[in-house]
């Protein structure tokens, strides 16, 4: 029988262009799910470097760790801050509906 190999999958890992992350925030707002979007934030910042992002914003590295996990509770300006330091900006268009 053939041994299988399964190993740890991370988004931070797969994250390389401002288009992924683009893409990848939109998905996550279409879900509506709070939860999911921390963590997809928490994800693009790692893919950064968290220490780097913290070090950016005046943060410590822990608590902004705690802040983007599925769990946390960041204030907006936390998350706007975050954004901003990776390069974007929030905006708000008409949801589609069907």
């Amino acid at each position: 029988m053939k041994k299988i190999t399964v190993s740890d999958w991370n988004l931070a890992d797969e994250i390389n262009t401002k288009e992924d992350v683009i893409g990848i925030i939109e998905a996550a707002l279409e879900e509506n799910d709070t939860e999911l979007l921390l963590s997809v934030i928490g994800d693009i910042a790692r893919s950064k470097g968290m220490a780097q992002v913290a070090r950016e914003l005046n943060l410590n590295r822990e608590s902004l760790y705690r802040s983007l996990s599925q769990d946390g509770n960041p204030s907006f300006n936390t998350i706007v801050k975050v954004l901003d330091n990776l390069g974007f900006q929030l905006s708000i268009k008409q949801k589609v509906l069907t």
